[in-house]
């Protein structure tokens, strides 16, 4: 009889983990959704339970808050849950010059972006590590490649992610287990609204990716075992320029596009 397989995704009610959720749940690994709305999370589970032989198991849990993710790696552990797979997705930004946004929004940003992760990713990778299988995937962003104005704390979480994911990756590369950072660009998800940035002309302008696709190139990654990828050509090749300025004008080039749109 082979053996369950299972595969937890954060934030995945919606945008790129919903997507991500999708095709795991096509590959018939069993899904654990973490999610802060238990209604969104009824949703996803009677979607993907009708449409897939698999197991749906929804945990609600703000990541926000300090012991969330520690509450949530102790529900796996008390179901005996082993994850073959673990997508990190969850993430919000906030809008603005930074010496006028909320402190106390950005400190939780970071609590999310960035604890969250690295709670859950330490708890699953030390199974992961003793049983020599399994797979990370890091929902991290181009925001991680260069300095964001109007997005300086996001910016700077994401880079967290990036190269908190590839420093573990070297440190466990004699083991079969992997660990992908996905790095989208600018996507049509619910992120930019809740981040209260619609005015940026980079939404303004509308040129936002579909998070299937992203999610598309992020499972094919993550299947592969690949330490990075870059999602969309115009995104491969704003990396690829930025790298090739000094950081002070990467962060002017980001700038023009992330500044407000004046429609006066």
């Amino acid at each position: 009889m082979e053996t369950e397989k299972f595969a937890l995704v954060t934030g995945g009610t919606s945008g790129i983990g919903l997507e991500l959720a999708r095709l795991l749940a096509a590959d018939e690994y069993n899904l654990v959704i973490v999610a802060r709305n238990q209604q969104d999370l009824d949703d996803v589970s009677s979607e993907l339970s009708q449409l897939h032989p698999i197991k749906v198991i929804t945990i609600q849990k703000d990541l926000v808050n300090r012991e969330a993710p520690r509450e949530v790696a102790d529900a796996l552990k008390a179901k005996g849950i082993k994850l073959d797979v673990l997508v990190n997705n969850a993430g919000q930004g906030v809008y603005g010059e930074f010496i006028d946004t909320d402190l106390d929004r950005e400190l939780s940003i970071i609590q999310l972006n960035i604890n969250a992760c690295v709670v859950l990713t330490k708890y699953v990778l030390k199974d992961m590590v003793a049983r020599n299988s399994g797979r990370i995937l890091n929902v991290s962003s181009i925001a991680g490649k260069v300095p964001g104005p109007y997005q300086a704390v996001y910016h700077g979480t994401k880079a967290f992610i990036h190269f908190f994911s590839e420093a573990v990756r070297n440190e466990i590369s004699d083991t079969n287990v992997t660990i992908t950072s996905l790095l989208p660009g600018a996507t049509d998800t619910d992120f930019f609204n809740k981040a209260d940035m619609n005015a940026a002309k980079i939404v303004q302008n509308g040129d936002l990716a579909d998070p299937v696709m992203v999610a598309k190139d992020g499972y094919k990654a993550l299947m592969e075992g690949k330490d990075m990828v870059i999602s969309g050509f115009k995104n491969k090749a704003q990396v690829a320029m930025s790298g090739l300025m000094s950081d002070s004008k990467a962060a002017n080039q980001m700038r023009k596009q992330q500044e407000p749109v004046d429609n006066k």
